[in-house]
C-alpha cells in the first residue's frame, strides 16, 4: 500500500512539472509572437503605432531648435495622442492630443507650454485648450522695409503669459466646422534701446489682450499629421477690445488655405496660401509677420501679410521621403508712418521617415533658405500642420 502510494504521488509530481513546462511553453509562444510596440509587423521597421496605441501612449519628443530669430536651443516636451478610428472617413475620427513640454536657447529665451485637442458628442464638437509661459528675445526690424532698422535692428524682450480656449460645432455630418474663441495675455515689453530711438512704437510698456475669435473651417484630410490628400480651409477674425478683458481696441482678420494632391502612389504635392490683416491698435508684437521656412519669426512684419508655398514629397523607398518647397510672402502697411512693402522668398529641401504609420505620422528635418541666411527645422508631422 505505501509503494503505491508513493508511486502515485510521484507519477502526480511528474505530471504537475509537464503541465508546468508546457504552461511556460505556451507563454514563450504567446510572448514571441505578441505584436512588437516599436516595430511594425508588415515591414519590421521602426514603428511607434503599437506604442500609442496604449492607454497612455505618448511620443517623448527631444528636438533641437535652430531658429534664427533666438539662436540654437532645446525643446522637449510628452505628445500623448490616442489611438485613432481606423475606419473613420477622411476629415473624422481626429485623434485627441495632450502636449506639455518646454524650451531654452543660446539667447536666453525660454518658455513652457501646455495644451490639449479633444474631440465629444461622437465627433461633432472639438474643443482645444493651451497656456503658454515664455520669455522671449528678439530683433525688431521696423514694420514693413525700414532702410534705418534693416542692418541695425533693435533687441528688445517680451515676457509673457497666456492661454487660449476655443470650442468648434460640425454641422451636421459635413466637413465643415463653426468656432468661437478667447484668447487673454499679459506681456511686458522691454526694448534695449532709448525711448527716443526711431521706428520704435509702444516702448518699455506692459499690455493685457482679450478678445474673441470666431471662425468658420472645412477640413477634408485624410489626417492631421502628414496629409496625402485633402484640404483645410480655415477664416477667423481676432476681435480684440477692452470689453474682452484686454486694454486696446483692434482686429485681426486671417485666411489660410492647405491643399494636398496625390500626384502619385508615392508622390505628394502640398500647396498652402493665405493673409492676415491688422486694424486699430494693435500693439507692434500682434502685427503679423511673413511665416514662410526660412523667414525668422517675426523679422518680416506689416499692417498686413499675405503668402504661398508649395511642398513636393516624394516617399522613395520604404519608409523615407525627401522634401522640397518654395514661397513667398509680402508684408505691407496701410498707415502713413509705415508704408513700405517688403518682399521675401525662400525654399530648401528636406526629408522625412514614417514614425507611426497607422496614424499618418511622418518625422523629419528641413533646411531652407531665404534673405537672412539658412535655418534647420525639426518637423513633427507637417510643416503646416492644424488640429
Amino acid at each position: 500500500m505505501l509503494v503505491m502510494s508513493l508511486g502515485l504521488l510521484l507519477a502526480s509530481q511528474e505530471s504537475a512539472s509537464q503541465t508546468a513546462t508546457d504552461d511556460e511553453r505556451s507563454f514563450s509562444a504567446v510572448a514571441s509572437n505578441a505584436p512588437s510596440k516599436l516595430r511594425s509587423a508588415e515591414d519590421g521597421w521602426l514603428d511607434l503605432s503599437g506604442f500609442l496605441d496604449q492607454a497612455y501612449g505618448f511620443i517623448p519628443i527631444v528636438m533641437p531648435i535652430t531658429e534664427p530669430a533666438v539662436g540654437y536651443g532645446a525643446a522637449g516636451a510628452l505628445a500623448f495622442i490616442d489611438k485613432p478610428k481606423g475606419e473613420a472617413e477622411a476629415g473624422f475620427g481626429r485623434p485627441n492630443i495632450s502636449v506639455v513640454g518646454g524650451l531654452i536657447t543660446e539667447n536666453d529665451t525660454k518658455g513652457v507650454i501646455a495644451g490639449d485637442v479633444r474631440h465629444w458628442l461622437e465627433d461633432h464638437l472639438q474643443t482645444i485648450v493651451g497656456v503658454v509661459r515664455a520669455s522671449v528675445n528678439l530683433d525688431f526690424y521696423g514694420i514693413g522695409r525700414d532702410v534705418l532698422l534693416r542692418d541695425n535692428p533693435l533687441s528688445y524682450n517680451l515676457e509673457t503669459s497666456a492661454g487660449v480656449a476655443q470650442a468648434k460645432y460640425r454641422f451636421g455630418s459635413s466637413k465643415v466646422w463653426a468656432g468661437l474663441g478667447y484668447a487673454l495675455a499679459n506681456t511686458k515689453v522691454k526694448f534695449n534701446a532709448p525711448s527716443a530711438a526711431p521706428r520704435v512704437p509702444n516702448l518699455q510698456r506692459e499690455s493685457r489682450v482679450g478678445g474673441v475669435i470666431p471662425s468658420l473651417t472645412y477640413d477634408s484630410r485624410d489626417n492631421i499629421f502628414t496629409p496625402i490628400r485633402g484640404t483645410y480651409v480655415e477664416a477667423s477674425a481676432g476681435l480684440f477690445s477692452q470689453a474682452f478683458g484686454g486694454d486696446g481696441e483692434f482686429q485681426r482678420p486671417n485666411l489660410i488655405a492647405i491643399h494636398f494632391l496625390p500626384l502619385h502612389q508615392k508622390l505628394t504635392l502640398g500647396v498652402r496660401g493665405g493673409g492676415t490683416f491688422s486694424f486699430g491698435d494693435v500693439p507692434f508684437y500682434m502685427r503679423p509677420f511673413i511665416q514662410l521656412r526660412g523667414a525668422p519669426v517675426m523679422r518680416y512684419q506689416g499692417d498686413n501679410v499675405a503668402q504661398v508655398e508649395a511642398e513636393l514629397r516624394w516617399q522613395f523607398w520604404q519608409r523615407f521621403s525627401l522634401v522640397g518647397f518654395a514661397g513667398t510672402g509680402v508684408a505691407w502697411n496701410d498707415s502713413e508712418r509705415f508704408n513700405r512693402t517688403l518682399t521675401v522668398v525662400t525654399g530648401g529641401a528636406g526629408f522625412r521617415y514614417e514614425l507611426a504609420r497607422k496614424y499618418g505620422l511622418h518625422m523629419g528635418v528641413d533646411v531652407a533658405t531665404g534673405p537672412a541666411g539658412q535655418a534647420m527645422y525639426v518637423q513633427f508631422g507637417s510643416a503646416w500642420m492644424r488640429p
